[in-house]
């Protein structure tokens, strides 16, 4: 493999890894990869709103799941509906949609990904994060200011702020060095 092809994949690869829900069952929150270990989450407030069928954790939010955390200023969970007659307060606990919103982080031992906010689609098991995203893998940084991923293919883009903004995808890949926790 030449040191261009190594360098591709690893940006692929931080790209992919990047908010690590891959494959997560639609009925669960997952942050860790793969993981059937609950998800503890921790806030300043929690408010309730059943007629959204949402859970709102504000002030310091953060979620663990093993090695994994997620921190974002709030975080916004929501529910599908219950089918008639099913569940009293007529939510279920299939998950829709998660929201984290201002200052978000996500780390694991592996990977680091920040940004003002990120979107996790269950239905379509599609990540999006958005302002002044940086991803890091060790020493391999890759920054931009919009982030998707397909957490099931691992398929993913980086967008610049476009030509208007003079943003551009920037990646700063060391070849040859190996993908250490992140710095």
């Amino acid at each position: 493999m030449t040191s261009l092809q190594h360098s591709v994949r690893t940006a692929a690869a931080i790209l992919a890894l990047s908010l690590g829900l891959a494959a997560a069952p639609v009925a669960q929150a997952q942050l860790a990869r793969n993981s059937k270990a609950p998800v503890d989450i921790t806030a300043d407030q929690l408010e309730l709103v059943n007629s959204q069928c949402s859970a709102v954790y504000s002030g310091g939010a953060e979620a663990l799941q093993e090695t994994s955390r997620l921190r974002a200023n709030e975080l916004k969970i929501l529910y599908a509906p219950a089918p008639p007659g099913g569940g009293k307060n007529g939510c279920s606990s299939d998950l829709l949609r998660m929201e984290a919103t201002g200052s978000v982080f996500y780390v694991t031992p592996e990977q680091r990904v920040r940004g003002d906010k990120a979107v996790y689609d269950a239905k379509t098991q599609m990540l999006t994060v958005t302002g002044s995203v940086a991803a890091s893998r060790g020493q391999d940084v890759m920054k931009g200011e919009r982030l998707v991923v397909n957490t099931v293919s691992g398929d993913a883009r980086m967008e610049g702020g476009g030509e208007r903004s003079g943003r551009r995808v920037r990646t700063v890949i060391y070849p040859g060095a190996s993908p250490d926790a992140p710095k």
